[in-house]
């Protein structure tokens, strides 16, 4: 009796084995085919990862080329600045030594205006004939006699000051621009004494751009670039003057 309970209880400890082991081996397929899924999508992450580095840097690469571009013209336009503030100082010294005698007065006036054109040609293109054209009339009035220098010490002074103030100015304006061959009226976004964008009547938008040969006005066709030189025209027209901005870099390499 008890060896026939044996056999059946082995009888049904086999068909329990047999009974199992196919789920076992469905359950073990789908595990490797997880484990093959996940493998491939690991792979595929560590792809996307390598990309993703890859661009990073090239990005990184690019923004310290444009900011070692930036640093240049902030040198350039340091250097501007002291030139202009060292022609003051020299003015204001020949005043303070109060030199009554035209000759030794006017070899500084006449300095003063040779360096103040050379900084004003150089510099930003804001209303760059404008500013010249003051600077040739003081000339031709001082060579003329109809300016005596120390009048002419005074102008300058004064020009010296404007030029200073507009460094540090943000503003909309309107002015004259060579455009693609052409001279056109824009109105023309400056901020401080690095950046000019523009916009003109017929939906051109770009910026000024320095070029070998010197300043450029460039037109813009990418959409996005364009979008942000709008969005600054439209803060600047409701009198936002501060605020963050992301605008295109006119000194990209």
């Amino acid at each position: 009796m008890l060896a026939k309970q044996a056999t059946r209880g082995t009888y049904l400890l086999l068909l329990g084995l047999l009974t199992a082991t196919p789920v076992s081996a469905e359950k073990f397929d789908d595990l490797a085919q997880s484990l093959i899924r996940l493998r491939g999508e690991v792979e595929e992450l560590q792809t996307q990862l390598d990309t993703e580095k890859q661009d990073h840097k090239s990005r990184m690469d690019a923004l310290s080329s444009q900011m070692a571009d930036l640093s240049i013209e902030n040198r350039r336009q340091k250097l501007a600045l002291e030139k202009m503030v060292q022609a003051l100082e020299k003015l204001q010294a020949a005043k303070e030594a109060k030199l009554s005698s035209e000759e030794v007065l006017l070899p500084v006036v006449t300095a003063s205006l040779e360096n103040l054109r050379a900084v004003v040609a150089d510099g930003l293109p804001f209303k760059t004939d404008e500013r010249l054209a003051e600077l040739d009339s003081l000339k031709t009035q001082l060579e003329r006699g109809n300016l005596d220098p120390k009048r002419a010490a005074n102008r300058i002074w004064a020009f010296i000051e404007d030029e200073i103030r507009l460094t540090r100015e943000n503003g909309l304006y309107s002015q004259t621009i060579a455009l693609n061959g052409k001279n056109v009226l824009a109105d023309v976004a400056k901020l401080g004494a690095m950046f000019i964008y523009f916009q003109t009547s017929e939906n051109q938008v770009g910026m000024a751009q320095r070029k070998p040969g010197g300043w450029q006005f460039v037109e813009l066709s990418d959409t996005a670039a364009k979008q942000r030189i709008n969005a600054l025209f439209d803060s600047l027209k409701k009198q936002i003057r501060q605020g963050y901005f992301e605008l295109p870099n006119p000194f990209e390499s």
